[in-house]
């Protein structure tokens, strides 16, 4: 029987299916693995499957002639962790999870924008802190979303789904940037350039995946094109804003607020971001849901077992 290595702990319907088809070791440690650690892990399993902080760079391949280990069945949609061009010279395949995190990571969007927009984040601090006085016609008055701008920076599936969201949702118009080609989502939309959607938007949703091509690509520049009450709302991976630049923003009152799921260098949390009341901040939360998380594993478990029976992966990433 195959023998494969679970990174972290998973929900018990995935570590089920696992079982079924391989001697399976979970880690119980929520850490991220270290580089020793993964290069043991290439000589010691089959198949592996790790996820988001497992750094999969290149020095963890460096000296690997043909590893034990042929698949990294990543779990999650994004992964800019794995070196996957390292990965492919010695032989070592990589696969994801798209699909499965969709909607969560939509719902997540939504949600981040509700909370920044209407200071909800502030609210609740206030009444757990004791200081609530009472309702007034001027307490903590926000921004209205419904019929608003929303600009989504990457119309992939989860741009999309935010879209519709807005759309039959709050009412709001849509534009957005793409790579390449116009979508028809079944409701008048609009492509610009960025920084046209940057000027117009009320609310800028970004869902890119990283890359380099994706690095820091909301900086302080972009920042200065958007509107003063204007909300950004990343539930991408937390390189793709310039984390400093966005903090000086904020701090300056230069954007409205600002809806953040993920960090540069997380799970580091700069002190100058927790300590602003004009910024919701979630540890991560865009696919938290068990579902989701059991869909997520059980599409890992699928890649892996497909691979290790020379079949081809359902998704394959290289």
């Amino acid at each position: 029987m195959k023998r494969i290595l679970l990174t972290r702990s998973m929900p018990e319907r995935v570590v089920a299916a696992a079982r079924a088809h391989f001697d399976v070791e979970i880690r119980d440690d929520a850490a991220p693995l270290k580089v020793g650690q993964m290069r043991a892990a290439l000589a010691l399993y089959d198949g592996v499957m790790p996820t988001l902080g497992d750094m999969f760079g290149a020095e963890v391949f460096d000296g690997f002639q043909n590893p034990r280990c042929k698949i990294l069945a990543n779990f999650g949609v994004g992964y800019n962790h794995i070196d996957t061009d390292a990965a492919r010279a010695v032989g070592v395949s990589v696969t994801n999870t798209p699909g499965a995190v969709t909607d969560a990571t939509a719902d997540i969007a939504l949600t981040l924008m509700l909370m920044s927009a209407r200071r909800a984040g502030e609210g609740e601090r206030l009444v757990r802190a004791g200081a609530w006085t009472g309702w007034n016609p001027t307490q903590m008055l926000g921004l209205h979303i419904t019929g608003k701008i929303v600009g989504i920076i990457g119309m992939g599936r989860i741009g999309q789904a935010v879209a519709r969201r807005c759309h039959h949702g709050f009412g709001m118009k849509v534009v957005y940037t793409r790579r390449s080609g116009d979508v028809d989502l079944g409701f008048p939309t609009e492509r610009v350039r960025q920084e046209e959607l940057l000027a117009r938007s009320d609310f800028v949703v970004l869902c890119v995946p990283a890359s380099p091509e994706t690095y820091h690509m909301i900086d302080a520049e972009q920042l200065t094109w958007m509107a003063p009450h204007a909300h950004l709302i990343n539930v991408s991976r937390g390189d793709v804003v310039d984390e400093t630049a966005l903090i000086a923003a904020l701090q300056a009152g230069a954007i409205g607020g600002a809806g953040l799921d993920a960090y540069e260098h997380e799970p580091e949390v700069p002190a100058e971001l927790t300590a602003l009341e004009n910024v919701v901040l979630l540890p991560h939360l865009g696919t938290a849901a068990l579902e989701v998380r059991e869909a997520m594993g059980l599409m890992a478990v699928e890649n892996l077992r497909a691979y290790l029976n020379d079949e081809t992966p359902p998704n394959l990433v290289n």
